[in-house]
């Protein structure tokens, strides 16, 4: 049974385009659509549909360290933007990155090449803003921090060594530019920026109506009248009844159950919580603990860490906007290594595990 600590959810909203000609995105940035950003020590990818074929447009980036470890932690969820392809679990991909800071690369502090267990409540605790901690003290609008430091560790690392000419890194930079903008036929995404709120904040508002509610109900019972409820329904019962005829449309109360779940924040487009209980829009498998499988890389048990959500949908345009982008799903689930596991040195990114379910009404969310 999961502790309280561990069901802190984030929410994750869309925060404003991410214009190029003023903001320079990296691995610390959250984001949705754009280019991925890799770490240095990452080689570029290029996953591809398993049933088509097809190169996979990229969707959601997330920078998510885990607290109690010296990496730096990326996921990137990518999928394949073919019509006959929406909403197939085996359309999608993701994609885990990790580096070593700065600090854990001293001969003081070894690293063991797969890492601890690491809990849903040490991740919460310093970085539930994403990455986003190190803007503090910028002038700029707000991003600014952030992007310059990830800005600053790419230019870092791409910088040539001593005595080396200046054309031969310029010369190197824009062979790396056109090897990462060759690929066409792949559909760009608008990149969004991601911000977060932790459904705690606001969950505090609909426990406030509540309270009232409550104190409504015992002077009703009190004084033997019937008053208004204040959602400001006729009749005392507009909410439950409201509820009720959804539960007949659909005939599913786990899609009922999601509704009334991100009622408070119809626009989340992300919902973070490693370690805790997915929020599934549709009845799942019942073999579900089967079809997640082991981690291919160290062979251990995946967790639950993050879900994409139907408002994700109308976000999904092209970034030359000749048409929208043909992906539609109602959640899309991400389960990833319980240990995170890591080999030291690596410079291949690990796949996790992606469980889509389709949305019972799609309209809901246009």
């Amino acid at each position: 049974m999961a502790s309280t600590a561990q069901d802190v959810t984030l929410v994750g909203l869309c925060d404003g385009e991410l214009d190029s000609k003023k903001h320079q995105s990296s691995y610390l940035t959250n984001k949705l659509g754009g280019h991925p950003d890799w770490l240095p020590t990452i080689s570029r990818q290029s996953p591809r549909c398993a049933r088509c074929g097809a190169p996979l447009t990229h969707v959601v980036q997330v920078y998510c360290p885990l607290q109690a470890s010296p990496y730096h932690r990326n996921l990137h969820l990518f999928a394949c933007p073919g019509a006959e392809c929406s909403g197939r679990s085996d359309c999608w991909r993701v994609l885990r990155s990790q580096g070593l800071e700065a600090a854990a690369q001293t001969p003081s502090r070894p690293v063991a090449a797969q890492e601890a267990p690491l809990s849903a409540t040490d991740w919460c605790d310093t970085a539930d803003d994403w990455g986003m901690e190190e803007e503090e003290g910028d002038d700029d609008d707000g991003w600014g921090g952030g992007v310059k430091k990830g800005s600053q560790v790419q230019e870092e690392a791409a910088a040539p060594e001593a005595g080396a000419p200046a054309e031969m890194d310029v010369s190197s930079r824009l062979q790396d530019l056109n090897l990462g903008d060759s690929q066409t036929d792949v559909p760009v995404l608008r990149p969004f920026f991601i911000s977060v709120e932790e459904e705690l904040d606001l969950v505090g508002e609909e426990n406030d109506l509540r309270h009232a509610q409550q104190l409504l109900k015992e002077y009703e019972r009190r004084e033997g009248v019937a008053v208004r409820e204040l959602e400001g329904n006729e009749g005392g019962g507009g909410g439950e009844e409201k509820y009720e005829k959804m539960r007949a449309r659909h005939g599913d109360a786990v899609f009922s159950r999601f509704m009334k779940k991100i009622s408070l924040c119809p626009q989340q487009i992300l919902r973070y919580c490693r370690g805790g209980k997915p929020l599934f829009i549709s009845e799942p498998p019942s073999n579900m603990g089967q079809i997640v499988s082991a981690c291919g890389s160290c062979g251990g048990s995946r967790t639950f860490e993050l879900q994409l959500m139907p408002a994700l949908v109308s976000l999904l345009q092209r970034e030359d906007r000749s048409a929208e982008a043909e992906l539609e799903f109602g959640t899309v689930l991400v389960y990833t290594c319980t240990n995170s596991c890591w080999t030291e040195g690596s410079g291949s990114a690990v796949e996790e595990f992606c469980f889509v379910q389709t949305d019972p009404d799609q309209q809901l969310f246009k």
